[in-house]
C-alpha cells in the first residue's frame, strides 16, 4: 500500500493532475482505491461496463483493439478518464504487460470531488481538451 504522500507525490506528476495544490491533491489521493494486477491480466475488457479511471502507479498496459494497439502506458499516465466522467461500456482492452499497481477513481468520487473543488473540474477538462486538440479524441482515452 502506498502512504498518503507516496500518493500525492504521484498524482502531482500526472498531466491531469499537476496543477492542483497540495491540500486537493492529499484529498483526491485518498478517493482513490489501489489495484494490483499481474502480468497478461486484463485490467477491464472491450465492451465492459466502465465507471473508472486508472492512473498507472508502476509497471506497464497495453491499449488495444482487435488485435491493433492503440497505446502502452506506464506510470504516472492514465486511461479511461471518459468512463470517470459518463459511464459506458469500454472501447477497447487493456492488458498488464508487467505486473503493475494503479490508483482507481470511480465517477461518484470524481463528481463529489468535483463539486467541491472546481480547480479539479477544470483541470480535467484542460486535460480532455489538450489530448482532443493533439490528436483528436485518441483511442486510449476512450477506454
Amino acid at each position: 500500500m502506498l502512504l498518503t504522500v507516496e500518493r500525492v507525490l504521484l498524482l502531482s506528476d500526472v498531466n491531469i493532475f499537476a496543477e492542483l495544490t497540495g491540500q486537493v491533491l492529499a484529498e483526491l489521493s485518498a478517493s482513490f482505491e489501489e489495484v494490483e494486477l499481474p502480468a497478461g491480466e486484463d485490467v477491464f475488457a472491450k465492451g465492459d461496463y466502465g465507471a473508472s479511471m486508472y492512473v498507472v502507479a508502476s509497471g506497464r498496459v497495453r491499449v488495444h483493439d482487435n488485435g491493433r494497439e492503440l497505446a502502452v502506458l506506464g506510470p504516472r499516465e492514465v486511461f479511461g478518464e471518459l468512463a470517470a466522467l459518463d459511464p459506458e461500456l469500454r472501447s477497447a482492452t487493456v492488458t498488464v504487460l508487467e505486473d503493475a499497481l494503479f490508483l482507481r477513481l470511480d465517477y461518484e468520487a470524481l463528481y463529489d470531488l468535483m463539486s467541491g473543488h472546481v480547480e479539479l473540474a477544470k483541470n480535467v477538462i484542460r486535460f480532455l481538451c489538450r489530448r482532443y486538440r493533439e490528436g483528436g479524441a485518441a483511442p486510449k482515452d476512450a477506454c
